[in-house]
Formats: C-alpha cells, sequence, structure tokens
C-alpha cells in the first residue's frame, strides 16, 4: 500500500485555508473515489486528471485509489485540485519522489492533454504560502497575479511535464518575475475637463481629502457623473497593503487584476438596477459585491432614486463598519467593504425642479415621494450634499479649472496630516479621537449649536459636521477650526432631515 500527501489550499470568503491531499493506492478493484466534502467540478477531476496522465505518458495505477481532501468539513470547489491529485497519484504509485512534495503547495486545472489552465483566488493562496513558508506552484497564467506579493516564491508551469521534471530535478522551473512597476495617473480622466461647477469641484476636493461621502443634486447634464469619474484622478495611489487587500477580492470575484495599475482606486459604478446581494455580494459560497469590489475605492450610484429602497438600505452598516458579513446556513463570510460612496440625484422625477428655465411640471407630493425613495438615515449618513445647477453657456464656453494633478497634491498633504494627527482619514475618526483632532474656536462653537437647532441635526450629522470642517482645515493646513470651516461644512448639509433611525 500507498500513500502521498500534497498540499494545497481552498477558497472560503478573503481566506485560503489549507487542504491536503491525501492519495492512497491500495489492492481491489480498479477504482478513484474523492471524499471530503467535494462539489461537482472536484468530483470531476478524476476524469481530468486520469486523461492528463495517459496523454503526459504516465501510468494511471490500476488499482483501488482513495483521495482525501483534509479537513472534511471544509467545503472544497473548483478545479484548482487537479494538479496535487494527479501529483498526488503519481507519487503514491512510485513515479515522482514523494519527500520533493512537502515544501510545495500546489493549484492548477489540468486539461485532458495535461496542460495547466488558470484558477481563481490565487492572491489569498499565495499570501497563506508565503506565510507557511513554501513555495507556490501555479500554473503560468495565475504568476504575475500572484507575484504582487512581495517576496513570495512562486514557480509558474504551462504542463504537468514541466512540474513532474522540477519535482525530479530534471528541469528546474524559474522563480517568476515580480510584477511591473506602477503607471501612475495614465489613463484617468483629468478634472480639467470639468467647466464650471466650482461649488461641487470644492465639495469633490474635500470629500478625496478626508475619504467622505458626498451626494450631488442637479438637472440632467449639469456634470454630476462627469465629476464622479474625475475623483479616482485626485485621490492618491494605495499603499502596498491597501491595493493587496483590493487585489485580493478582485481574485476571489475571478476579476482580472491590472498589474501595471494594481495601486489604483477603483471606481465601481452599478446600474440602478442592480439587486441588493450584487451590491453586498452574497451566494451558496459567499462572494463579494460591488461594495466590496470597491475597497479603498469610489462606490457611485447615478441616478439614487431609482435604486429600489432596500437595495440602499443595505448600504447603512457598511458606511458606519467599512465591513460586510454575509452569513449562510452552512457557513460565514466576511469582506472588507471601506468604500467612498458618491451618489448623483435629480431634483424631482422630471429633472427640473428649480431650474430658472420653468420647465419642471411636477407637483409637491411628486417631489416628495420622490425624494423620500431615499431614508433619513441613509441621508444623515452621507456627509456632503452638494448642489449642481445647470451652468451658462460663458461657463460651457470658458476655459476648464484646476488639473487633477494640482488638485491631487493638495488632498495627498491633507491625507498625510490626517495620519499623522490620528492614524485614520478624517471620515474614520471614532469619538475619541473626535475629540482630539476637532478642536473648535469658541465662536464656531457658537455658531455649530445655532445650526444643530435650527436645522435640527442628528448627533451623526454633527459628528460628519466635525469631520467635514477638519478635511477643509486640513487642506489649509490649520490646526485648529475656525467659524469660516464650521460655516463651509454646515453649507454641505441641505438635504438634512430630521428623521430616527
Amino acid at each position: 500500500m500507498s500513500l502521498a500527501v500534497v498540499y494545497s489550499r481552498a477558497r472560503i470568503g478573503m481566506e485560503a485555508p489549507l487542504v491536503t491531499v491525501e492519495v492512497h493506492l491500495s489492492n481491489g478493484l480498479p477504482a478513484l473515489s474523492i471524499v471530503g466534502l467535494p462539489e461537482t467540478a472536484v468530483k470531476e477531476s478524476k476524469d481530468r486528471v486520469r486523461s492528463a496522465l495517459l496523454n503526459s505518458q504516465f501510468e494511471f495505477p490500476a488499482r483501488r485509489i482513495t483521495i482525501n481532501l483534509a479537513p472534511a468539513d471544509l467545503p472544497k470547489e473548483g478545479g484548482r485540485f487537479d494538479l496535487p491529485i494527479a501529483l498526488g497519484i503519481l507519487a503514491a504509485s512510485g513515479q515522482l519522489p514523494a519527500n520533493e512534495l512537502g515544501d510545495y503547495e500546489f493549484a492548477g486545472e489540468l486539461a485532458l492533454s495535461g496542460e495547466l489552465r488558470g484558477v481563481q483566488g490565487i492572491l489569498p493562496m499565495t499570501i497563506q504560502a508565503q506565510a507557511a513558508g513554501r513555495s507556490l506552484v501555479v500554473p503560468a497564467q495565475n504568476t504575475a497575479e500572484a507575484m504582487l506579493v512581495s517576496e513570495a516564491r512562486v514557480l509558474g508551469g504551462t504542463h504537468l511535464l514541466e512540474i513532474t521534471a522540477h519535482l525530479t530535478h530534471t528541469r528546474q522551473l524559474e522563480q517568476a518575475a515580480p510584477a511591473a512597476p506602477d503607471i501612475a495617473g495614465t489613463g484617468i480622466p483629468d478634472l480639467a475637463d470639468v467647466r464650471g461647477q466650482y461649488h461641487a469641484r470644492r465639495a469633490l476636493e474635500i470629500a478625496a481629502a478626508g475619504a467622505h461621502s458626498l451626494l450631488m443634486l442637479g438637472p440632467p447634464g449639469t456634470g454630476k457623473s462627469l465629476l464622479a469619474s474625475r475623483l479616482p484622478g485626485i485621490l492618491p495611489e494605495m499603499t502596498e497593503t491597501e491595493a493587496l487587500q483590493a487585489a485580493t477580492i478582485r481574485s476571489i470575484s475571478g476579476l482580472p487584476v491590472s498589474i501595471a495599475n494594481w495601486k489604483r482606486r477603483a471606481f465601481r459604478a452599478p446600474h440602478h438596477t442592480a439587486s441588493a446581494v450584487a451590491l453586498v455580494g452574497g451566494g451558496s459560497n459567499p462572494a463579494p459585491g460591488e461594495i466590496s469590489l470597491s475597497h479603498h475605492g469610489v462606490l457611485f450610484l447615478d441616478e439614487l432614486p431609482e435604486f429600489d429602497r432596500r437595495v440602499l438600505e443595505v448600504l447603512r452598516e457598511p458606511l458606519e463598519s467599512g465591513r460586510i458579513t454575509i452569513s449562510r446556513a452552512a457557513r460565514q463570510a466576511e469582506f472588507p467593504a471601506q468604500f467612498q460612496l458618491i451618489a448623483a440625484m435629480n431634483p424631482c422625477p422630471c429633472g427640473y425642479n428649480g431650474d430658472p428655465s420653468g420647465r419642471c411640471r411636477c407637483n409637491i407630493d411628486q417631489i416628495e415621494r420622490y425624494r423620500r425613495k431615499i431614508s433619513g438615515p441613509l441621508l444623515d449618513r452621507i456627509d456632503l450634499h452638494v448642489a449642481v445647477p445647470r451652468l451658462a453657456f460663458k461657463e460651457l464656453d470658458g476655459p476648464g479649472g484646476e488639473c487633477s494633478a494640482a488638485v491631487r497634491k493638495r488632498v495627498v498633504q491633507a491625507r498625510q496630516r490626517q495620519q499623522q494627527r490620528s492614524g485614520v482619514l478624517n471620515s474614520q475618526l471614532d469619538n475619541t479621537q473626535l475629540q482630539s483632532a476637532c478642536k473648535v474656536e469658541h465662536s464656531a462653537r457658537q455658531l455649530l449649536q445655532r445650526a444643530m437647532e435650527q436645522l435640527r441635526l442628528s448627533a451623526r450629522a454633527y459628528h460628519r459636521i466635525l469631520k467635514v470642517a477638519r478635511s477643509i482645515a486640513d487642506l489649509e493646513d490649520m490646526e485648529q477650526i475656525d467659524e469660516r470651516h464650521l460655516s463651509e461644512a454646515i453649507s454641505y448639509r441641505c438635504l438634512d432631515r430630521n428623521t430616527a433611525d
């Protein structure tokens, strides 16, 4: 009797738990069975592995083969276990030295010819393999993504024969090359394309400086979507840790990871027909949704009232916590969701309420019903509300404003001040940090008190006004918040309602 052990990894949410592939050959009628909670794609691997071994000129043992994927209670899915199963059979049958397998982890789907095909979720596997001190052997298509993990030892192959040649020291696989350097600022829409809308541009800069959420209100065609698409261009590049988290989410979702621009912040703009599951994620094996794909980036919701109200309500918790937990009967998965929400809406159903042209024909009840599609608690969680009015001809025909590079420089400096002072951005300050970071002059405190009373602001709105004022002061490199900063921050709460949670 022969036994071989090969290491691989499963995919559960953001994690890649270790899977030990145990292959046992015994006497009896020829058969192959896979145990250990395999899903359909894993069960089908026995046919792919058999053909791949025979077409690679190996012998397929005519014995009873039992393959155990341990731990037994961990779900296994996909074709990633084809390669470790094939190597386990070869080692158990004496065609491959079993003592060479312990230093490696393997993942890859096999074609019937023995060629290797790429699989999803390579990044979390690479992180865990590097932490365990093992080399990771993957299909060549996955090596560029895997090498985003610095100091990881990754070997890539195109065929089963290349892997076996490496393990028998016949021909060594080469260490995968590190990812290509970032190409910063290329292909991102520039803020200089926006004509006029100086008030909205200012709000966008403040939102970028403190990672605040922003709602733009205005008639159709005034530049709301144009402004939102320019936000990534004025945001600083992600750190390596942030970029690795964002790339991991894309990897487990089966989306391509841009190697050249992997530190660029995501800009996701789902259609208003998107479901709640599409936004937060879900499925029998929980997968991330749009809010997690926007992690450390921008989630833009255009035509906000057109989204189903129940869909919008799922944003409330992740806006506060920065994470989303998806629970199913069999398992639970938690995904990060620290995104910057940018939304746009029309002032009324026809879109022209308040327009000087007088084109609006909506009555008060219609306007009220339209705006009530956005609940008070959700609106209360949006830091800035800004009007984006229709432009006059001279503004449209005039020169553009500052370019993204100039604005980004101020944003980067403001964020550096926040990190040095509190260790987090202003939008992420907790109540204790808020008291120490937001020092307000006496006259400014009186102004805030009057605003609280007259506008009937909630405690959450009070805290968010202080955070926005802190970002305005940081853009000006001011240590203390004065009356001017608070006055501007209060002006961005035009849609507040006094509603209970």
